[in-house]
C-alpha cells in the first residue's frame, strides 16, 4: 500500500482571505482531504516545516492540533497496512476520521504521547508512557474503547494497582493520564460527555497527604560547614546549596544556567517546567559558589556546572538523560554528605526546595514565596509556607537564608 500522510495549507481562500490548514492523504498519487477547521493567512505559513511560524498569535495551540491530527492518522494508516486492506485515499480518510477511528483509547493515548516527544517534554513523558503501559496490561485489549472506561473498570483498576503494588500517589497519577486522555475524546466527539466516569459521586482522583520535610536552619548549618568531603561530594553539596540558595531551583534548571545568565548581580532563568522568567539578586553566599566554578570557564556563554558541557543541546533526549543521571549522582552524593554533616532526615537534591519554604515560616508571605517558585497556583505554594508577613523579594530571599 504506497500511501503517506502529511500537514499542508489547502491554496483555497475564505473571504478573508485566509487558507485552510489540512492533512493530505495520499494514495498511489491520488490524495484527498481532512480540513482541522482552522484558516490562517499564508504568510504565516511554514512550507518547508509544514508547520505554522511561531509569529502566528495561536502557533502552539494549532500545532499541537496539527501533530495531534497527522498522528492519529499515522496510527490509523499503520492499522490499515498492518490489516493489508487497499482502500483508496478517499476510503484511508474516512476510515481515519470516522466516529469509530478514534474510540481506541490507545489511539489517543499515542496521539497524547506523541504530543510530548514532538515538544520535548521528556521527562513528562517518561513518566506518563508507562502509565499507559498500566491500563494495556489491566485491560489485555489494544482495542479498549472509552466507553468500556466506567466506574466499575476504574474501581477494579484501582485495585488492579494497590495489588502491585502501588502507592496511593502514583495510582492517582496514573489516573489522571486516563481521565486526561478521556477528556481529549470528549473534545473530539468520540464518547459522550454523559459517561464521564470522573468527578463527584463517581470516581474522584485524590492525593494523599504528604510531609514536606525540609532541612531545619541547623542542619543547613552543618551542610556549610561539614569538612572531610571527596571532590564528588564538594560538588553535590554546592549544586544543593545553590539550589536552596536560590529558593529551590530545580536540579534541572541549575544545570542549564551559563555564566552569561549572571549579570548586573543578579541571576536571569527560565524554569523549564513552565518556562517563566525569573530574576534574582545574587546572595552573598553563592558568591564562593561560582569561584569554585570558574577555572573552569571557558567563556560567558559556557555552563556554571559541568553535566552539561558535553551534551548535544539540540538533541532534547541527550540533554534530558544527561540532567537525569546528573540528579541520580547528586543524590547518591548527598547520602554521603548527609552522613559527615550528621543529618538524619532524607537528603535529595528537591529537598532544597521544601527546604526554603519550611525556613521561610513567618518571613514572607506566601504570595512572594509564590512568586520566588513560579508556582502557577498558590495552593501548591501553601503546602511549603503556612504563615507570612509582607517584604520585598530580594529581601525575603535574603532573610531566609542568611543566618
Amino acid at each position: 500500500m504506497s500511501s503517506n500522510t502529511k500537514i499542508v495549507l489547502r491554496k483555497k481562500a475564505n473571504k478573508e482571505g485566509e487558507f485552510p490548514l489540512a492533512i493530505r492523504i495520499t494514495k498511489n498519487r491520488r490524495s484527498n482531504y481532512h480540513y482541522v477547521g482552522h484558516y490562517i493567512n499564508e504568510k504565516f505559513w511554514d512550507i518547508k516545516n509544514g508547520r505554522v511560524k511561531n509569529t502566528h498569535p495561536n502557533a502552539l495551540k494549532l500545532n499541537n492540533l496539527l501533530l495531534s491530527e497527522l498522528s492519529l492518522a499515522n496510527q490509523t494508516l499503520i492499522d490499515l497496512q498492518s490489516q493489508k486492506k487497499d482502500l483508496s485515499a478517499n476510503q484511508i480518510k474516512n476510515e481515519i476520521y470516522s466516529s469509530n477511528a478514534n474510540s481506541n483509547f490507545f489511539t489517543l493515548a499515542e496521539v497524547y504521547l506523541d504530543e510530548m516527544k514532538h515538544n520535548n517534554k521528556l521527562a513528562r513523558l517518561s513518566s506518563d508512557k508507562p502509565r499507559v503501559k498500566h491500563v494495556l496490561e489491566f485491560s489485555k485489549s489494544k482495542q479498549l474503547t472509552f466507553q468500556e472506561i466506567d466506574e466499575s473498570f476504574l474501581k477494579k483498576f484501582i485495585l488492579y494497582l494497590r495489588k502491585r503494588p502501588m502507592s496511593e500517589r502514583s495510582i492517582a497519577n496514573t489516573l489522571i493520564v486516563v481521565r486526561t486522555i478521556y477528556n481529549r475524546a470528549i473534545k473530539l466527539g468520540v464518547v459522550d460527555r454523559k459517561l464521564y466516569p470522573f468527578g463527584s459521586g463517581k470516581i474522584r482522583i485524590k492525593f494523599p497527604e504528604t510531609e514536606k520535610i525540609g532541612l531545619s536552619k541547623n542542619e543547613i548549618k552543618s551542610l556549610e560547614s561539614v569538612e572531610n568531603l571527596t571532590k564528588n561530594e564538594i560538588h553535590a553539596r554546592n549544586v544543593w546549596l545553590f539550589s536552596f540558595y536560590f529558593a529551590g531551583i530545580r536540579a534541572a534548571d541549575i544545570l542549564k544556567i551559563r555564566w552569561s545568565d549572571i549579570y548586573d548581580k543578579r541571576l536571569h532563568y527560565r524554569m523549564n517546567k513552565n518556562s517563566k522568567l525569573l530574576s534574582l539578586k545574587i546572595p552573598d553566599k553563592v558568591l564562593p559558589i561560582l569561584d569554585y566554578y570558574k577555572p573552569g570557564k571557558l567563556n560567558e556563554n559556557d555552563f556554571v556546572f559541568p553535566e552539561l558541557k558535553k551534551a548535544d543541546l539540540k538533541n532534547a533526549k541527550d540533554v534530558y538523560a544527561k540532567t537525569k543521571t546528573a540528579t541520580k549522582k547528586f543524590n547518591k552524593y548527598l547520602v554521603e554528605v548527609a552522613k559527615k554533616a550528621k543529618i538524619k532526615k532524607k537528603f535529595t537534591m528537591h529537598i532544597a526546595r521544601h527546604s526554603f519554604g519550611h525556613i521561610s515560616e513567618d518571613k514572607i508571605p506566601i504570595k512572594m514565596l509564590q512568586k520566588l517558585y513560579r508556582h502557577s497556583s498558590i495552593t501548591t505554594t501553601i503546602q511549603y509556607q503556612a504563615n507570612f508577613i509582607h517584604k520585598d523579594a530580594d529581601e525575603a530571599l535574603e532573610s531566609v537564608i542568611n543566618f
